[in-house]
């Protein structure tokens, strides 16, 4: 496989990360390291970075396109573990943390992975090939009731009743093997004259994704451990394509940043609220013009910033 990524919003990544030449940084989604190559041109050779992918293809590509470079460390592994991953390198703080929730541009044309319903290939959709449920095991087992409820929930899909429905009378005739095979059933279930926005099968193939490969429940919980491994100062960086992304992303970020709790007539706060840093833009940051024009896959991107800075509210 040829590995080839156009990182999204790339400068506006770097620049929000306010790279320390001396500084440790992690990017938990390498994939292409298309945004790895400009963290580590920025760094001495006392500085770090350390390379975190669940695709074992990904790291194999990402080591040839970083070889030059001594001071980046590979991980196998998912950025939900990384408090474990840097405890195992006996890391105990970073200076910042760089997440590109997307799905990498050679993950989605490769044919044998299953990401694209613009070519025929298997059921498998595994961002980490080497476990885990695949498509196939959702579209086969899942009940209707359970495919209708992702369909609509991770891919805001109008038709998931009648798109659920037509797979599980499909699957009572046959097992759905390929994308082939599910993109017809999909485009089976929707009206010809809704078939005008996009493919009719982007929502479905993205819901299942995010099923497969549980995207969205840790996401959450992982912002917060990110958080809590920058040292003072140092800033999260995390680029979202899905409105549910961003709202895990935008809650966790606002969580950490703290709230006053006290009652509105109080002339002065005394419930001392922990904060953990600030959300840095109040709106995430979005593509320009010419780079959604540029690269599609940027248009529903949106990058959302925190820095750590602790401190008790008085």
């Amino acid at each position: 496989m040829e590995f080839k990524h156009e990182p999204v919003l790339l400068k506006e990544c770097i620049d929000a990360l306010k790279i320390k030449p001396d500084g440790i940084y992690v990017d938990g989604t390498l994939g292409g390291a298309g945004h790895s190559l400009e963290i580590v041109k920025r760094l001495s050779q006392k500085g770090r970075l350390i390379g975190i992918d669940k695709d074992k293809e990904a790291l194999e590509a990402a080591s040839k396109k970083l070889e030059n470079y001594p001071n980046v460390t590979y991980v196998h592994g998912n950025h939900d573990d990384i408090k474990h991953i840097l405890q195992d390198l006996n890391i105990q703080a970073v200076d910042g943390i760089l997440l590109d929730l997307g799905v990498s541009s050679y993950q989605l044309d490769e044919k044998i992975r299953g990401f694209s319903y613009m070519s025929d290939g298997p059921l498998d959709m595994r961002m980490d090939i080497s476990s885990g449920i695949t498509a196939k095991d959702v579209v086969n087992t899942y009940s209707e009731e359970e495919l209708s409820k992702i369909l609509w929930e991770y891919g805001e899909e109008k038709f998931s009743k009648q798109i659920a429905k037509n797979i599980c009378k499909t699957r009572q005739e046959h097992e759905i093997t390929t994308t082939k095979e599910l993109v017809e059933i999909i485009q089976n279930s929707i009206p010809k004259a809704k078939q005008k926005d996009g493919h009719p099968a982007k929502r479905t193939f993205q819901a299942i994704r995010i099923e497969v490969n549980n995207e969205i429940k840790p996401l959450y919980q992982t912002i917060i451990d990110c958080v809590y491994c920058l040292k003072q100062g140092g800033r999260l960086v995390v680029i979202t394509f899905h409105s549910l992304e961003d709202r895990a992303v935008k809650n966790a970020m606002i969580d950490l940043q703290g709230k006053c709790t006290c009652p509105s007539d109080l002339p002065y706060c005394i419930c001392r609220y922990k904060s953990f840093g600030k959300v840095i833009y109040k709106k995430p940051i979005t593509a320009t013009k010419e780079e959604q024009q540029r690269n599609p896959r940027s248009k529903s991107a949106k990058v959302r910033v925190f820095e750590r800075m602790d401190k008790n509210v008085n």
